[in-house]
């Protein structure tokens, strides 16, 4: 603690000053366009904005059209953070990545738990710069199929679409991964029904040098796939995939599309084996709808804001903490400030200070669907009944303004349980929780809480049924079999009181 007031004063001035600089001196310059699926912020030309608009507008439309499983076109846009070179992106990106023999990003993709962001470098100049972003993004419109489809598929898909090219007209799709062909050439493949099977318990996931042969097996085996449909006409991954979704097993399945196992085996083998590999091209033309607006010109408030909300998800909290309250001091209205305060106050475990910030953040802008379901999170974790109504308001805002927006519906939910009251509606708003998020295994525990407070312990029983057929690791498996034995105690209750009572 500082014992001077002047020494408070100086102290706060170099932190502020410590954190420009390794944010980067903020220019002046800084401009703002939106599309259907984004919102582009840079710090170069209102061209380059409309350009990456497009760009991302055509890998979104090439990526929903051709993938398996898709996101949903309901959710809020994602922000892209464009900077001009190497310095711009140093400012933002995870300190992991700084320093000597550091990986020099194009780009990545930031999915945070409730909001996500694109960081990319204009002036990059490796091939397939933005590799990352576009696995990552792969990884994103592929999140409501996790729950039944295998992790070869997932993580193969991923790198079948990283290496994408995208120009104004045309999207080159599939070519191929030469680090993972090397890794190949040198490496015995797993036995197919091995690969098939591997989920995020396997060693072959988590282990460092049995990984890679996962990662470059499941590429390989994807891109051969995916090459022999085009070349034959036929369409074993969508029938593979349709089997998948309809709750049939990996290794099932392919024995049931793709045949003997052992014969796909030797034919992704001799596959792996050549020297060239086919690509696809596409046309990419966007739908007038798609296109970028009128760009805008942004405040250095405005800009340094976003970045700051940004660094919190690259864990610079230090730095992004005194670079939103320089924004406070220059635009005390800053909703983006505010919110920014509040989940900085929520990581430090000061959640009256969260909610404080989260609910000046929704009186400044009542139209962000995030800042309103913060705001009631943190007044619902105070357990005060004297914000109630303005928690039940903020959560009903939340899901008007973003009805794919899953954990409102569950939190209005539990609230009305909590409040034992409008218990019909809490579970029509936990059923739908389930349905936008039906592989979140809280969900489907929070809506056997609510039929159990609706007394229909048969009905909870079979929700707990089904969430245990989800649950993965011994952690949730318990956790569902101590609900079923309270919800079987508790319908042996119930039989026996109406026994009692007929």
């Amino acid at each position: 603690m500082r014992k001077t007031v002047a020494g408070a004063c100086l102290g706060a001035t170099l932190m502020f000053a410590a954190a420009k600089a390794a944010a980067g001196a903020t220019p002046e310059h800084w401009v703002e366009t939106r599309s259907t699926h984004f919102v582009v912020l840079t710090d170069a030309s209102e061209k380059d904005a409309r350009r990456l608009a497009s760009q991302f507008e055509r890998m979104h439309m090439v990526f929903h059209t051709l993938l398996p499983a898709k996101g949903d076109d309901t959710d809020p846009p994602i922000v892209v953070v464009a900077v001009r070179d190497r310095k711009g992106m140093q400012a933002l990106e995870p300190e992991e990545y700084l320093g000597k023999n550091r990986i020099d990003l194009g780009g990545f993709f930031l999915r945070a738990p409730e909001k996500n962001y694109i960081l990319v470098r204009l002036d990059a100049q490796e091939e397939h710069a933005y590799a990352n972003v576009y696995h990552e993004y792969t990884h994103y419109m592929l999140r409501k199929a996790d729950a039944w489809l295998p992790l070869w598929l997932n993580e193969g898909l991923a790198q079948f679409y990283e290496n994408t090219d995208i120009d104004e007209k045309t999207v080159w799709l599939g070519q191929a991964n030469a680090q993972e062909l090397r890794f190949l050439g040198r490496t015995d493949l797993l036995p197919m029904e091995t690969l098939l099977k591997v989920d995020t318990r396997s060693p072959y996931y988590h282990d460092e040098q049995k990984g890679s042969i996962f990662y470059a097996e499941s590429w390989a085996l994807t891109h051969f796939l995916m090459v022999s449909d085009r070349i034959q006409g036929t369409h074993r991954m969508h029938d593979y995939v349709e089997l998948l979704a309809r709750g049939e097993d990996a290794v099932s399945a392919a024995r049931e599309v793709f045949g003997d196992l052992d014969k796909l085996q030797q034919g992704l083998s001799d596959y792996a084996m050549q020297r060239k590999f086919m690509y696809f091209m596409m046309p990419a033309t966007l739908e007038a709808k798609d296109a970028a607006a009128e760009v805008r010109p942004v405040t250095t408030a405005e800009a340094d804001a976003v970045r700051a909300d940004m660094m919190i998800y690259t864990k610079r909290t230090a730095e992004a903490k005194a670079l939103a309250e320089e924004v406070l001091r220059e635009d005390p209205g800053n909703a983006q400030a505010h919110e920014s305060m509040g989940t900085l106050s929520y990581s430090e475990g000061d959640f009256a200070g969260a909610k404080k910030w989260y609910r000046e953040a929704v009186e400044l802008d009542a139209h962000n669907y995030l800042t309103h379901y913060n705001y009631a999170m943190m007044a619902l974790r105070s357990g005060a009944k004297a914000e109630d109504e303005a928690m039940e308001t903020s959560l009903q805002a939340s899901i008007a303004l973003n009805p794919g927006f899953a954990p409102a519906y569950d939190a209005l939910a539990m609230f009305y349980a909590a409040r034992h009251r409008k218990l019909d509606e809490a579970h029509t708003l936990n059923v739908k929780a389930v349905e936008l998020e039906p592989d979140r295994l809280s969900y489907r525990l929070n809506c056997s809480e609510v039929l159990l407070e609706q007394r229909q312990a048969a009905e909870a029983l079979g929700v707990l049924q089904e969430a245990l057929r989800l649950a993965k690791t011994p952690e949730e498996v318990a956790a569902v079999k101590s609900r079923m034995v309270r919800a079987e105690r508790y319908q042996e209750a119930l039989s026996k009181a109406v026994g009692v009572g007929g």
